[in-house]
């Protein structure tokens, strides 16, 4: 690849090699998954409330960065197969606070051995999947706005 002039090959493109790697790896989770009964987005939401129990839809949105229009049948789906429950918060009728079950928090275990196996298929050292993860954040800061 050239630097000195832009390139529409596909080959030079950083966004299809993201691209690409993002779909791999997604499909790389989709069958150690399902033998949990979740769909990567369901994982990265209980991700989110394995971290911190108890938030309001808005709050697991962010984190996210999934819309509304995402979030609904994704909690809707979790609440219905016993992993989380919704309610509306008291303060504010508007707010629908989310939290784990103890069928929801059963599974933590197991997809902690979903995340090692992912951190083996990778084949990389300490070293090299802090750098990637790192490089990856600042990537979608820069391009995003977003800080951690």
């Amino acid at each position: 690849m050239s630097t000195s002039s832009p390139s529409v090959a596909l080959d030079d493109q950083l966004c299809f090699a993201l691209y690409a790697a993002s779909r791999a790896v997604t499909a790389r989770y989709r069958p150690m998954l399902e033998r949990l009964g979740l769909t990567y987005p369901q994982f990265l939401v209980l991700m989110s409330l394995w971290e911190h129990d108890d938030q309001s839809v808005r709050e697991i949105s962010d984190r996210l960065e999934l819309d509304s229009g995402t979030m609904s049948p994704l909690l809707k789906r979790l609440d219905a197969a016993g992993l989380v429950t919704r309610e509306r918060s008291a303060a504010d009728e508007r707010r629908v606070r989310v939290r784990l079950t103890d069928a929801g928090r059963a599974l933590e275990q197991p997809a902690c051995d979903v995340s090692a196996m992912m951190i083996n298929a990778l084949d990389l050292d300490v070293a090299e999947f802090t750098a990637l993860k790192h490089q990856l954040e600042e990537i979608t800061q820069r391009v995003g706005g977003r800080t951690r």
